[in-house]
């Protein structure tokens, strides 16, 4: 499933836009599966959780997948 998500500003981190596409329930649960490896930016495995995510970009956790705009 792939959802679309806009974004105010220039980009956002990693770790917030699990939290604002709904992939993730907490916080904590997004650093933990970012640090396991579990999250992808444009199909490349990303283990910063304060990675810059701009428009474009598509954050991949499991089968669900977040395109920011």
């Amino acid at each position: 499933m792939l959802k679309e998500v806009k974004i105010e500003g220039e980009y956002i981190k990693l770790d917030q836009i699990l939290k604002l596409g709904e992939l993730v329930g907490s916080g904590g649960q997004a650093k933990l599966l970012i640090l396991n490896g579990e999250v992808k930016v444009n199909g490349n495995i990303v283990i910063q959780r304060g990675k810059k995510i701009r428009p474009g970009d598509i954050v991949e956790l499991f089968d669900d997948k977040v395109k920011v705009i």
